[in-house]
């Protein structure tokens, strides 16, 4: 119990800053286009785990465990590490590198937008985007990765937690599955999925609308529902557009682009400032 107590204790010290860290300031984590990388997340999870089962073994055996001669024999602590733990981290940084590949080349090759996320406020990146596409709807894939991928670390860390003195918990080789195969579908959904243009913002000056966001190569656009003729910047990607006869916010907006279609954007107007009140 209290093997397992001091175990705990050290994830929290390795892990605790680590997220408190991330929370504030998420880079690292986050891709080309500035949301949180599915890929990255993961691969980083798996490592803090590993980590933290290795400084827990190494900390068991040089106190309770008697020294040098824990670590020793074919059946020792860490026994299972290469046939077991190296391939299940093996899984989420293979679908880190070749996702990075992927998504990398189909942008220079421009069949695939990657536009900037829109900022929050408080700089935060919120954790659903790592179940959610670029439209900020839910992708199965990614939602399957990230939940497999969870379980599976949960299965981890509470078959050490019950028995730390017997070193890395012994579990099934094909245990892999559970990431590798997850891995490989989240990779082959980054290279087979066509991008449907995402709208990430718009804003209306006088009578024209400027829309942003990407994948709007020979794009048309809609606003509640009717169709506008339209300008593309191409050092920016914005589209630029007429107002329809009487339209004013809060509007509707839709890009279509080679055949697929945007998530309809919802235009409410400029944001109005809180009104001040003087001092009594």
């Amino acid at each position: 119990m209290a093997s397992a107590l001091l175990a705990l204790l050290l994830l929290a010290a390795l892990a605790g800053p680590i997220c408190l860290r991330l929370s504030r300031h998420p880079g690292f984590i986050t891709g080309r286009d500035g949301r949180l990388s599915t890929s990255t997340a993961l691969a980083l999870a798996w490592t803090v785990i590993l980590v933290w089962l290795l400084l827990a073994i190494l900390g068991h055996g040089l106190t309770a465990g008697g020294g040098v001669s824990y670590f020793r024999g074919a059946d020792g602590p860490l026994s299972p590490l290469t046939t077991v733990y190296l391939p299940l981290l093996g899984g989420p940084y293979v679908a880190l590198i070749a996702a990075k590949t992927v998504v990398g080349l189909r942008v220079e090759h421009g069949s695939l937008a990657k536009p900037p996320a829109p900022a929050t406020p408080s700089g935060r990146r919120p954790l659903r985007e790592l179940i959610a596409n670029d439209s900020g709807r839910t992708d199965l894939v990614d939602l399957q990765y990230v939940t497999l991928s969870a379980i599976t670390m949960l299965y981890v860390v509470l078959f050490f937690l019950a028995d730390v003195g017997a070193g890395l918990p012994r579990l099934p080789e094909e245990i892999w599955a559970l990431t590798g195969a997850p891995a490989g579908a989240y990779l082959v959904n980054k290279i087979a999925t066509r991008a449907n243009p995402v709208i990430t913002g718009a804003s209306v000056s006088g009578d024209h609308l400027t829309v942003e966001g990407g994948g709007f190569a020979d794009a048309r656009l809609t606003v509640d529902g009717t169709a506008v003729p339209i300008d593309t910047d191409p050092l920016t990607g914005t589209l630029t557009a007429p107002l329809p006869p009487g339209a004013h916010p809060p509007l509707t907006l839709v890009v279509t682009a080679r055949g697929l279609r945007s998530d309809p954007y919802r235009y409410e107007g400029p944001a109005v400032p809180a009104q001040q009140h003087p001092d009594r």
